[in-house]
């Protein structure tokens, strides 16, 4: 005895069938095409949209670079990665985390700053008040404000005497060219010198731990593996993430 075969498969392909092969209903399904070309401008308006744009997106690529640069970003992350180094957990936390958490310990600090940008600059450009120039202008002064308050004057003498520049009246005067080296330098010294703070407690119990097991006798045994507990038992006990991130934060002056 032969199985049936379901009429009701069959019945559906005739009928979309004829659905496509009606002539009313060959225009009812397009598809979309994109087109890119290059045309005659009906005012300036069009153009100067047309660069603002350029420009919006040149800045998008640039923006990891601003991040690094002009911001705390910097001593954050390098912070973070000595707190790990010390504690000898490898890749614990790991690199997304801690790049995470300072990028968003940036956006905390940075936050007066940005709504400064904000008021000064974006809005008013938004509303027409002032142009693109004026605008850029506006935005950069609270930047450089924090950058100004985070830089030593010793690097920032570096850079104006290779830049070969007279030796500015005030700080309106320090191009941010200058600037954004002097920031830098100015950063990673900072972070270094936190880096080697954070080291010097976890540095005692290793060289405790191997003391004790050298004596022992136990030569065998890699003093880290057993320093490791002790550390994370330490860095648990005095709630060290609520110590380092506080301090991190009270260190920038905003």
């Amino acid at each position: 005895m032969r199985n049936k075969v379901p009429s009701w498969p069959i019945l559906l392909g005739l009928l979309a069938g004829l659905i496509l092969a009606c002539p009313g209903t060959s225009n009812a399904v397009t598809l979309p095409t994109l087109q890119i070309g290059v045309g005659e401008a009906q005012n300036p308006k069009q153009v100067s949209a047309l660069i603002e744009i350029l420009l919006l997106f040149t800045v998008l690529s640039m923006a990891p670079a601003i991040l690094l640069m002009m911001t705390s970003f910097t001593r954050l992350v390098i912070a973070f990665s000595f707190l790990r180094q010390a504690l000898g957990t490898q890749q614990v936390p790991p690199t997304q985390v801690l790049v995470g958490l300072a990028l968003f310990l940036t956006m905390f600090i940075m936050t007066p700053v940005f709504t400064e940008v904000n008021a000064t600059a974006i809005k008013p450009y938004m509303a027409e008040q002032i142009n693109a120039e004026q605008a850029l202008e506006a935005a950069t002064k609270p930047v450089r404000a924090f950058m100004f308050k985070q830089t030593r004057e010793k690097d920032l003498e570096l850079f104006l005497s290779l830049a070969k520049t007279p030796k500015p009246k005030n700080k309106d005067e320090v191009s941010t060219a200058v600037l954004i080296p002097s920031f830098m330098i100015s950063e990673l010294k900072t972070a270094f010198t936190i880096g080697f703070v954070l080291f010097l407690p976890f540095l005692i119990i290793d060289m405790v731990v191997a003391s004790i097991l050298l004596s022992m006798g136990m030569m065998m045994l890699p003093p880290v593996m057993v320093s490791l507990p002790f550390k994370l038992l330490l860095f648990v006990l005095v709630d060290g993430w609520y110590l380092i991130v506080g301090s991190l934060v009270k260190s920038f002056v905003v």
